[in-house]
């Protein structure tokens, strides 16, 4: 493969624009993911009381499990963010990929500084996402339980539906019946239907004096009974672990807990990260020939210009070599084949809106890579397919749909990063939340919805004044009216309210994009190959 000639001069006035702007972006991130983690002022009386009862702290606890040398990928930090009255941080729960013996695990952990561990709405979606990537990935799960269960006030919005409290149980026996481990350490409260996370487990351990496992707490008992009892003698760790026997295993301390974690990680199936003996095509990486902080420049400060796809790319594959397909034809989306931590990869990469020729160019290459059985990696950034009469004589809505089902239709591991806008059947078509990526992602600049605010203004102003009488409205309410679809627009797009509502598997500093995507490439490699799909033409 030729290796990409960049064009771009780190010394030019645009390029130190971008990288000052987007520089900001990227302290903003950095604020705030350390935010959920310290927790701010109102947590800390909260992490006093958790630490004085010999408590670890959540995420302190996930890396006296992991391998010394194991990366922990943590997905959906902010969670939550903007929402409860930023009363729950990381919405009380840490969820993410790291390595045990070697074998990659999904960690899902409450972290009771946050309303005692108990489920809010967003908790429940982020634990049942981590067990939909963990069933993806054939990856054993581990259970970090320290819960008040659910959060009742919310309880209509957790408890009865689909994917609420019930999916998530669901799907965890699924996963054991499955043969992918279930394993749990108890580390405070388990109640009512927080009790069946570890009890649905394969294997349980329970930490004396903080362990507690009950479907029916002292209040409960107490008002259901008239019987007044103490924690310990109602479920603590001696009592099911030496009578009951719903626990496996009793420990005195924490780190003597992990250890027998470890232990029992250490007798399961679950497979290494060998790339090696992988079913995708896999040599030795090397590093990009331009470095990954370049990418601060290339991004546009003014969201309304586009950048360089092909530009993006050269900051992300092994050797910055990519082998383009049709570069000359369809140029509003560019796709070729690549290695990414020295596996190879199909990656389609949006250079501003998707023309006729572009969307079928890019059905094409999808049906290529699903044919060679090759990973595809979507980078968004678009503001949709192209309209207008000469788009719709050259048969948009066809082409774009070509596109949209060629991406449902592939059975290859996809991965979505978000680097700019995400608008309209755009977002499907370049493989959005809907078409289900293995994994997807997105930086700090990017925005996701219908259209953009300055667009909405628009539309949505003159829809609405369609239904007025023009002689009665006033140049004031027009404006304010503009002024608030605008304001609608520009919040819902914003990518830390996508964040916060689990639109994606978290935000990225560009700069780690890379690494992210090797790892999750390297979860796929370890699996069986995926069946291939039904092998339907949409190209022609």
């Amino acid at each position: 493969m030729r290796r990409i000639v960049s064009r771009i001069d780190p010394g030019s006035a645009g390029y130190r624009e971008n990288a000052t702007a987007y520089g900001a972006l990227i302290d903003e991130l950095r604020t705030r993911q350390q935010w959920v983690i310290d927790g701010g002022p109102d947590r800390a009386r909260s992490i006093e009381r958790h630490i004085a009862r010999g408590k670890v702290m959540v995420r302190d606890r996930i890396d006296m499990v992991l391998d010394a040398d194991s990366p922990f990928l943590e997905l959906s930090t902010l969670s939550g963010w903007g929402q409860y009255d930023d009363s729950a941080p990381g919405a009380g729960i840490v969820t993410g990929v790291g390595l045990v013996h070697g074998a990659p695990w999904m960690f899902i952990a409450n972290d009771a500084t946050v309303k005692g561990g108990s489920l809010l709405p967003m908790s429940i979606k982020k634990h049942v996402r981590a067990q939909e990537i963990a069933e993806h990935h054939r990856l054993g799960v581990i259970y970090l339980v320290d819960s008040g269960g659910a959060f009742l006030p919310l309880q209509d919005e957790l408890f009865p539906d689909k994917d609420h409290f019930g999916g998530s149980f669901f799907r965890q026996a699924r996963m054991s019946a499955q043969g992918l481990p279930q394993l749990a350490v108890v580390l405070g409260g388990c109640t009512a239907g927080g009790a069946y996370v570890p009890a649905l487990c394969d294997e349980v351990i329970m930490v004396e004096g903080i362990g507690r496992i009950f479907l029916g707490g002292p209040p409960i008992v107490k008002a259901a009974l008239g019987e007044i009892v103490d924690p310990d003698d109602l479920g603590g760790a001696d009592l099911h672990t030496r009578i009951s026997g719903v626990s496996d295993h009793l420990a005195a301390t924490e780190a003597e807990a992990y250890g027998k974690l470890r232990e029992i990680c250490e007798t399961t199936a679950q497979r290494p990260i060998t790339a090696r003996q992988s079913w995708v095509d896999w040599a030795d990486p090397e590093p990009p020939a331009y470095g990954a902080d370049e990418l601060y420049g290339i991004v546009s400060a003014d969201d309304r210009m586009p950048f360089d796809g092909v530009e993006v790319i050269a900051r992300l594959v092994d050797g910055s070599r990519f082998a383009a397909f049709k570069p000359e034809w369809g140029t509003s989306i560019v796709c070729g084949f690549a290695r990414l931590w020295g596996h190879r990869v199909g990656i389609i990469a949006n250079n501003g809106i998707i023309f006729s020729d572009a969307a079928l160019k890019a059905t094409h290459f999808i049906e290529l890579c699903e044919q060679r059985r090759i990973p595809l990696v979507f980078l968004q950034n678009t503001s949709g397919y192209m309209v207008g009469r000469d788009s719709e004589i050259a048969g948009i809505a066809k082409h774009g749909a070509k596109m949209v089902a060629a991406v449902a239709n592939a059975t290859v591991p996809k991965y979505t990063v978000l680097i700019g806008g995400s608008y309209g059947a755009g977002n499907y078509g370049m493989c959005g939340r809907g078409f289900d990526p293995r994994f997807l992602f997105a930086w700090p600049n990017a925005r996701i919805a219908t259209m953009s605010a300055r667009t909405a203004e628009t539309v949505l102003v003159d829809i609405r004044l369609g239904g007025l009488r023009a002689d009665e409205t006033t140049d004031e309410e027009v404006e304010a009216l503009r002024a608030e679809v605008h304001e609608q627009y520009a919040t819902q797009s914003d990518p830390y309210y996508a964040t916060s509502r689990l639109w994606d598997d978290g935000l990225l500093d560009p700069v780690h994009t890379r690494d992210v995507l090797g790892l999750c490439l390297a979860l796929a490699a370890r699996q069986d190959e995926p069946a291939p799909g039904p092998g339907i033409v949409y190209r022609m």
